[in-house]
């Protein structure tokens, strides 16, 4: 499948999608936020992709936002959909059941950095500027930004980065916990490829039992989510890739996987 605002490599089970439209900094227009959509989902139901690495065109920006200029027409109606639509992306992404890493080039801004939110974590370059700017324009974040940056870095920090507008820098964003890995630009997709290949050398379905227990869990009561994590462990435990995987440890050799 074509694509013409994305690039989409595969390398064995990882496959990395890079939001190409580096003369307007990868900002998200309709367009793009459709093709990512679309992109996701093949991702998402190609079994042969085990994790997604997500990064920007470039050495400048990851997504520094929304498109302004096509923004700037919409009206309030028109807003309250085009949020929709993102978040319904934001959504695909954070639930994909598979790892999503994000490689943050550069600026992630407004829908960029929402759109690093909903990955599975994130690496930045040191050059990196990550923020939610929206109220500087008389708007605010559309995409997830209000609920997922107080739930990851606390409700503080995230109204002050909110109502300020203010980026925080790469190694702020660290401190904050916003970002897992900061490393020079040179070295950033390395870091997450090396990353990536570790994840996809396990097996599928613990990892996607893994990535349910901390997504659905989060959104319940404790009690509720470890009663959630005794079930999952119990299918994890049924399968033959947790026979493999102790069989392995024991025999003192490398797991063969076979996700099931």
């Amino acid at each position: 499948m074509s694509w013409e605002n994305l690039l989409v490599n595969r390398d064995g089970g990882v496959a990395e999608v890079v939001v190409n439209r580096p003369a307007k900094l990868n900002a998200l227009n309709a367009a793009t936020v459709g093709e990512l959509a679309a992109c996701f989902g093949a991702l998402g139901a190609d079994p042969a992709v085990r994790v997604v690495i997500l990064t920007g065109a470039g050495e400048k920006a990851f997504v520094a936002g929304a498109d302004i200029g096509e923004l700037a027409r919409l009206s309030g109606h028109e807003c309250e959909r085009l949020a929709e639509r993102g978040q319904a992306l934001m959504w695909r992404i954070e639930n994909l059941g598979k790892p999503v890493l994000a490689a943050v080039n550069g600026f992630a801004l407004g829908g960029g950095c929402e759109l690093a939110l909903a990955c599975t974590f994130r690496y930045a370059s040191t050059n990196a500027r990550l923020g939610l700017p929206e109220l500087t324009l008389g708007l605010i974040p559309g995409y997830g930004g209000t609920q997922r940056l107080p739930r990851l870095i606390g409700r503080g920090m995230a109204l002050e980065m909110i109502l300020t507008g203010e980026p925080l820098t790469a190694t702020e964003a660290l401190s904050a916990g916003l970002v897992n890995r900061v490393v020079p630009q040179e070295e950033l997709l390395p870091a997450v490829r090396q990353t990536a290949a570790r994840i996809a050398a396990r097996s599928a379905v613990a990892v996607r039992l893994a990535l349910k227990a901390v997504t659905e869990g989060a959104a319940s009561s404790l009690d509720a989510a470890c009663r959630l994590e005794a079930a999952l462990f119990g299918v994890a435990g049924g399968t033959a890739d947790a026979r493999e995987g102790c069989a392995a440890f024991l025999e003192k050799r490398p797991p063969k996987f076979e996700d099931r």
